[in-house]
């Protein structure tokens, strides 16, 4: 895979590129554009999600490039699975890089750490620990609101005593700081088990939007603040429906939401797996390490089809989203996580970014062994669907 970007085979104003990557697994792209207008796109790569060889890589595309950078390992801590990164282009001019850190599938003994730029993202300095409460998990981009406050969206990645992590009482959270990233609280959204991936929209004035992926495979959910993101309502349904993998969705400068998804649930599907990590064996280690353990009333549901990958818009602040547009359709087989067999034909965890000209960019996971790009520009947004 070269990197460059070429005009899609069958679909006039789209282009597409396959980012090259040294690994057999790649996963959970997130895209953001520096401040001299470089597009980065990072992401999680190794031979397995939760095995200890799982490090970040970034690649870039030069303002008007043509071929995406050879990627750079950006974490490689040989005992940890590093997932979820993503790349926040701070107020002042630091370039931020967050992930989790965890041993094996045990997802609620996780960490979030950050490695900072101060040369617009060039190099990047040591790795430290940005927020040590076990389970914490990062997916989607930090939001500035208007007083200046960073709000960082996370999941709250809860174990049960006696059982290893299954996500059956997962919930959601915004951690805010109020001296540009030195110190952080946290702020748990109520009634939010089974609400994840915590996704920030602005609103009018103070009002801010949240959408969430959904750990009992339902639909997508949404809920609302009225103070600039501090505090939150519970989650409800919206029309889109959601088969517990991530979503994402901006504002566009046209006022409408646009939000990449998979358009299937549990409802769609009977494929059902035990659980993300049934893959890996168990490496010893104490269970239920949340310290706050809790019982589940409600499983979490496992392997329903990542597929289609779709795009849809809403006019009317994401409560609903007529409009749809599939931008790769095919089984979505997500029984297993294995790459180097090719069992896995799952797309998803996508990331979307609009640029000054309208076009809209996307990355996601392919078949779990590479991240696909796709630029749409203005016309194709028109015509298609």
């Amino acid at each position: 895979m070269t990197g460059e970007v070429v005009p899609s085979s069958d679909q006039s104003g789209c282009h597409e590129a396959y980012l090259p990557s040294p690994c057999v697994q790649n996963h959970a792209a997130n895209l953001a554009f520096l401040p001299d207008g470089t597009l980065t796109c990072v992401w999680f790569g190794g031979t397995m999600e939760g095995m200890g060889d799982i490090s970040v890589y970034m690649s870039r595309l030069a303002p008007g490039g043509r071929r995406w950078t050879d990627p750079e390992k950006m974490s490689d801590d040989p005992a940890k699975s590093e997932q979820n990164p993503l790349i926040f282009a701070a107020p002042d001019g630091r370039i931020w890089l967050l992930f989790t850190s965890q041993t094996s599938g045990n997802q609620d003994g996780a960490v979030v750490k950050r490695r900072i730029s101060e040369d617009g993202g060039k190099t990047f300095g040591a790795t430290e620990v940005l927020c040590d409460i076990p389970g914490t998990f990062v997916r989607q981009p930090i939001i500035v609101n208007a007083a200046g406050d960073w709000l960082l969206p996370v999941f709250r990645c809860i174990g049960e005593a006696g059982r290893r992590w299954t996500g059956d009482v997962d919930r959601a959270a915004v951690l805010i700081s109020r001296d540009e990233g030195r110190t952080w609280t946290m702020q748990e959204v109520p009634d939010s088990i089974g609400a994840v991936h915590m996704n920030l929209v602005a609103a009018d004035g103070d009002a801010m939007i949240a959408f969430y992926r959904n750990r009992f495979a339902t639909h997508v959910l949404r809920s609302q603040s009225s103070d600039a993101g501090h505090t939150w309502t519970a989650p409800e349904a919206v029309d889109l429906p959601n088969n517990n993998s991530s979503i994402q969705a901006i504002r566009m400068k046209n006022g409408a939401i646009a939000m990449v998804y998979n358009h299937s649930n549990a409802s769609m599907s009977e494929a059902r797996r035990h659980s993300l990590y049934d893959e890996i064996e168990g490496d010893g280690e104490e269970l239920g390490g949340a310290a706050e353990a809790v019982a589940s009333g409600r499983p979490a549901v496992w392997g329903v089809p990542r597929a289609p990958l779709s795009l849809a818009f809403s006019t009317d602040d994401g409560r609903t989203f007529p409009r749809r547009i599939d931008l790769d359709t095919g089984d979505g087989y997500c029984l297993s996580n294995n790459s180097k067999d090719s069992l896995n034909r799952e797309f998803s965890y996508p990331s979307i970014v609009e640029d000054a000209e309208g076009r809209l960019h996307v990355a996601y996971t392919y078949f779990r062994r590479a991240i696909k790009y796709v630029r749409l520009d203005p016309s194709w947004l028109e015509s298609a669907g």
